[in-house]
């Protein structure tokens, strides 16, 4: 069987993992988005707060996936709950650097500004800080879409939903007939939904991002 008869024969099946790897990684980096920025809003005012938050983060990168998608069986079973759990953690990561970042950046006569005119400081947050960070922090979510993409993948190993079952099941059944071209289409699969999410997070950033301070 070569690959257009593997996909001819199981397109559906295909398209459904393809729509639920996308979706799983989609709604958990908006929640981690939400975590990020609210972390980052707790310390990036203090540089003692922001350095445990980046090494935490940097900390963070460095647990393997696989392993921690194994010790998340013993509290949350198999399925969707473990891979959610993963994937979030470890797209917080470089959304919540890029938070620090990007808020600890913004120019402070703006803030004093907006204080001298009454603004209160959580809408000094939302309409000054928040919007003027945004780029950066866009930057934070694009680089963790690609990277909790391949974990979305692993996550098959706990019966995660997506295109990781493809692969895990060529890789059970390795010489076995059509194990290759399951790993392919996974792997395969895995990249251009990596690249149409990306896509996406850019025409968000088009049109979430005040003209003035696009790039």
């Amino acid at each position: 069987m070569d690959i257009w008869q593997f996909i001819a024969s199981r397109w559906e099946e295909i398209l459904f993992a393809s729509a639920q790897h996308l979706s799983l990684v989609a709604q958990s980096l908006v929640v981690a988005t939400l975590i990020a920025i609210a972390v980052a809003a707790l310390v990036y005012t203090s540089p003692g707060r922001s350095g445990v938050a980046n090494a935490v983060s940097a900390i963070g990168l460095t647990i393997p996936s696989f392993a921690l998608i194994g010790l998340m069986v013993a509290p949350f079973g198999f399925g969707v709950a473990p891979a959610v759990v993963v994937i979030v953690f470890f797209a917080v990561m470089p959304i919540l650097r890029n938070a620090v970042v990007g808020l600890a950046g913004v120019d402070r006569s703006l803030v004093e500004s907006a204080k001298g005119i009454g603004m209160s400081r959580i809408a000094t947050f939302a309409r000054i800080e928040l919007p003027l960070a945004w780029p950066v922090i866009l930057s934070g979510v694009r680089i963790s879409a690609q990277m909790v993409m391949g974990i979305a993948a692993v996550a098959a190993y706990v019966l995660g939903p997506g295109l990781g079952g493809f692969i895990f099941q060529g890789l059970s059944r390795l010489g076995g007939a059509g194990a290759l071209e399951s790993i392919v289409v996974g792997t395969v699969g895995v990249i251009i939904l990596a690249a149409i999410l990306d896509l996406i997070l850019v025409g968000i950033g088009r049109l979430t991002t005040s003209k003035g301070i696009r790039v």
